[in-house]
């Protein structure tokens, strides 16, 4: 059986952790980081990068790089790089599989299983969209749960006295704040709101926009315009935004950014906590909105909050946990890395399906109401939001027109009255309905969502029993088939990854084996030496090649020579460090 894991897939970085010994625990990456960055690229030669990898070669490579794809889970927005299109469920299904493959190396065993983490104010879709990145990676999902949930999981906040709680979870990307009231061992939502659109990278461009201006004032040049220059500015705007969290000043030194007329144009200049504050003022404002919406669906007072917890790395910023202070008269808690625990509660709950953490019960809820289009673009609610989930709700409906066998279910999903207003989850026919005059039929309408926050709509004519269900998966994410050819591709790039990695693995062990030979040449014979260069111009050839077999079989021919030829100079006294060379060269380390 294989491991299970809690993964928070971020905007801008992801994050995984295990259970051990009754405890969630951090997993590192190949590259020794506890987070991955959410980065995929694409090199010229066809290899795919993901993760620090793929964010260090984003200045010469910009095309091909992909940051950020949570923002359009959900949506029909597609990724093109040399001519191929890519989903966001493909591309955050890339990263997954990073994670995945990292888990594996690290734990030492298969990874199948995952609870993911997801924005509490994700859609339908995206949730769904989320699933299948999943999915196609390989993974087995339980569960997808609100971030905000699982940091106050991590947080420890199912011990202890009972106790309301606000979650501000500002991300990359993304934008929640949930209230949750703790009762002993059971954790229950009692509203949610946010913003899907506002995170990190919305304060790297307030950045990003005031370095161009400065640079267009100074000298005369848009960079707008150059895709590498502009690389530059989001990374040094992110870095000066995570200096400015401690420090009250930062420098920002950006030489041969472009080139005028009189030659090289350098940027150096100084960016200061106020002047970034007063850059982002707007960003911290509008994080209050949501705030003090979901106290309000909670029926709370900022006096009546027993704590508040920051979650995500953008919390870090100084404005913002002073804003959060002043609205809620409390100091927030940051006694545990913002940038881990949602992976840690994401393990937690998974623990809990698993069987290895007892007594706990997480009570979460539906971000958006639920409801149809009735006759007047009217949307007319079936579920309200802040519902506790799972839930189920039904409504009864009748026909608009006489002698009508027929109604469409136009299926939505917001706060708006008017149903053009909100947004489109899926629709679908329920026919078969007896004829009768406008207003006799009774159709019940029955929605469900699951403990992932996934929708079921059924209609059955009370008259008929005719019945018409459907799983929403909206039109803007992958179809069954799509997603079974999406999990081939990644099958087959995974295994072609495997290959390439044996390949430079190999290329290697070639390169230290040619080393090799040259050192201990000076102890033998020139017919040796020269045979020994003939042997070494065949490998590198090889290698040009690209020809594993060929590097296989001439390494081992090497191998066995370099194997005879110590032998011979430990026959005729060499000394013991040239006999030793012997001992380094076996015909099975090469043989592959």
């Amino acid at each position: 059986m294989g491991k299970m894991v809690g993964i928070d897939l971020g905007t801008t970085n992801s994050c995984v952790a295990y259970m051990e010994n009754g405890e969630p625990v951090i997993i590192p990456n190949a590259e020794g980081g506890r987070t991955t960055p959410s980065v995929v690229a694409f090199l010229k030669n066809g290899e795919r990068v993901v993760g620090a990898a793929a964010k260090r070669q984003a200045v010469t490579n910009s095309q091909r790089t992909v940051f950020s794809i949570k923002r359009d889970m959900g949506t029909d927005n597609r990724v093109k790089i040399d001519g191929k299109s890519y989903t966001p469920q493909e591309i955050s299904a890339m990263i997954l599989q990073k994670l995945k493959a990292d888990a594996e190396a690290y734990l030492g065993e298969s990874v199948t299983d995952a609870v993911i983490t997801v924005p509490a104010y994700f859609s339908d879709s995206q949730r769904q969209a989320t699933k299948d990145a999943g999915r196609i990676a390989g993974i087995n999902v339980l569960r997808i749960i609100n971030e905000p949930t699982a940091a106050a999981l991590a947080y420890g906040m199912d011990k202890g006295a009972a106790q309301k709680i606000m979650v501000y979870d500002l991300g990359g990307g993304t934008f929640d704040v949930s209230v949750l009231d703790v009762q002993n061992d059971m954790i229950e939502v009692l509203a949610t709101a946010g913003n899907n659109r506002l995170g990190g990278d919305d304060f790297d461009n307030c950045i990003s926009s005031w370095l161009v201006d400065e640079f267009l004032r100074q000298e005369g040049i848009d960079l707008t315009r150059e895709p590498a220059a502009m690389n530059r500015i989001r990374e040094a705007a992110e870095k000066a935004k995570i200096e400015l969290s401690s420090a009250m000043s930062t420098v920002i030194s950006l030489p041969f950014l472009a080139s005028g007329p009189d030659g090289a144009k350098h940027m150096e200049t100084t960016l200061t906590r106020a002047k970034f504050d007063q850059l982002t003022a707007h960003l911290v404002e509008a994080t209050m909105g949501p705030a003090k919406q979901a106290l309000s669906d909670a029926g709370l007072t900022p006096a009546q909050l027993s704590r508040v917890l920051l979650v995500g790395g953008s919390t870090r910023i100084p404005a913002v946990q002073k804003a959060v202070k002043q609205f809620t008269g409390k100091d927030p808690s940051r006694d545990i890395n913002p940038d881990e625990c949602v992976a840690m509660g994401a393990c937690l709950q998974g623990g809990v399906l698993a069987g290895q953490v007892t007594g706990l019960l997480l009570l979460d809820v539906t971000p958006l109401s639920l409801g149809i289009e009735t006759m007047g673009d009217v949307f007319s609610r079936i579920i309200d939001r802040n519902t506790s989930i799972p839930v189920q709700r039904s409504q009864i409906f009748t026909t608009a027109a006489n002698f009508q066998t027929s109604v469409d279910v136009h299926v939505l999903q917001g706060e708006r009255e008017i149903a053009s207003c909100n947004k489109t989850l899926g629709r679908f026919r329920l026919s078969g309905i007896r004829r009768a005059l406008r207003g006799v039929p009774q159709i019940e309408v029955t929605f469900s969502i699951d403990a992932n926050g996934i929708v079921n709509v059924s209609a059955r004519d009370l008259g008929t029993g005719k019945h018409q269900e459907i799983t929403l998966t909206h039109s803007s994410n992958m179809s069954d088939a799509e997603i079974d050819k999406a999990v081939r591709e990644a099958q087959r790039y995974a295994a072609e990854d495997k290959q390439r990695k044996q390949s430079a693995e190999l290329r290697n062990d070639a390169e230290q084996l040619m080393n090799d030979s040259r050192a201990i040449q000076k102890n033998l014979s020139r017919q040796d030496r020269e045979r020994l260069e003939g042997m070494r111009r065949n490998l590198k050839k090889a290698m040009d090649g690209k020809n594993d077999d060929e590097i296989h079989r001439c390494m081992a021919e090497m191998t066995r020579a370099l194997e005879s030829m110590g032998r011979h100079v430990q026959n005729h006294g060499a000394d013991e460090s040239d006999g030793a060379m012997d001992a380094d060269f076996t015909d099975s380390d090469y043989r592959g």
